[in-house]
Order: C-alpha cells, then sequence, then structure tokens
C-alpha cells in the first residue's frame, strides 16, 4: 500500500514515546493543551483509524460516531496494541468510501461525502501528524523527554526543510 512506510514512521515514533512517558505523564492533563492529557490525543488517532478500518467492508465511515474508548487515554500498553493492530491491516486495496458526516452542516441529520479508502488513510495521516504535534507540545509540559527532531512534523514541511538546506 502507498502510505503504510509514512504511517510505520509515525506509528513507530508514537510508540517510542509511549514507550518513554511514565503513566501520570500520559495521563496528566497539560495546560497547554486546555486539560487535555497526551492519552485524549493518542486516544483519538486511534480511534479515527479503527473507525476507518470497522467501516471499510461495508463502505462507510462516519468519524463522528467513534466509540471513545477510556481504556485507550489511560493505559499505554492497551494503546501501543492497537497501533501495532491497526497496523498489521493496513495492506487492504483501494475502494471506494462513503464518509458520513453530521457536525458539518445545520439541520441536516447526515451527508455523505464520497471517498476513497487510501484517501481516508492520508486523511488518518495527516490528522496523527497534527496531534503528533500536539502531544509534543504536551509532553514538552509534563515531561523532560527528548522527541525526535521530526516528530509532529509533516512529511512536506521535512522535505521543504531538506530542500532549503540543499
Amino acid at each position: 500500500m502507498l502510505l503504510k512506510t509514512p504511517i510505520e514512521e509515525v506509528f513507530i515514533q508514537l510508540t517510542d514515546a509511549l514507550d518513554k512517558l511514565t503513566d501520570e505523564q500520559y495521563t496528566q492533563p497539560s495546560k497547554i493543551l486546555f486539560n487535555a492529557t497526551m492519552g485524549q490525543h493518542v486516544r483519538h488517532i486511534i480511534e479515527l483509524f479503527l473507525c476507518l478500518q470497522n467501516g471499510y467492508e461495508e463502505g462507510t465511515v462516519n468519524y463522528e460516531k467513534r466509540k471513545r474508548d477510556y481504556r485507550i487515554e489511560t493505559d499505554r500498553d492497551f494503546a501501543r496494541f492497537l497501533l501495532r493492530s491497526i497496523f498489521r491491516k493496513m495492506g487492504r486495496p483501494n475502494k471506494l468510501i462513503n464518509l458520513e458526516a453530521e457536525d458539518y452542516i445545520e439541520n441536516i441529520e447526515t451527508v455523505t461525502i464520497p471517498s476513497n479508502y487510501y484517501r481516508e488513510i492520508a486523511y488518518n495521516l495527516e490528522h496523527t501528524i497534527h496531534h503528533m504535534a500536539l502531544i509534543r507540545v504536551g509532553i514538552n509540559e509534563v515531561s523532560s523527554l527528548k522527541l525526535p527532531e521530526n516528530f509532529g512534523v509533516a512529511f512536506s514541511t521535512i522535505n521543504y526543510r531538506l530542500q532549503c538546506a540543499q
């Protein structure tokens, strides 16, 4: 699959950070992040991928109806297990997916937006990187953990910086 390598890279970075955080740091509210915890951001990342995986067969995904599993945001081992499990299931072929959304337009219960599996994988990857940037800010507040330079940095930004350095 086209995006499997970049997803692997960000999942490895995220898993490494989870390995190094303590349980207290993982669940500590961050003032800078409006009292969100690192665990809450990790849960959000995982649940979007799970939502896509669960909707693949039926061909319909609604991220707003995802299950919000408190265990993911409080149990680092469970979060790491889910990241590995998600990655193992990434090799599915592309197919049309209907994205259902409810919160975008007033007075409409559900709007259906045509998409495809690879497009949604790309969305989830970019969304993960965005949340990893927030996680980085939170980690810097609650610990002295040194993260990789590119943790939470978009691939386009990394490539741009490389071009500028040449």
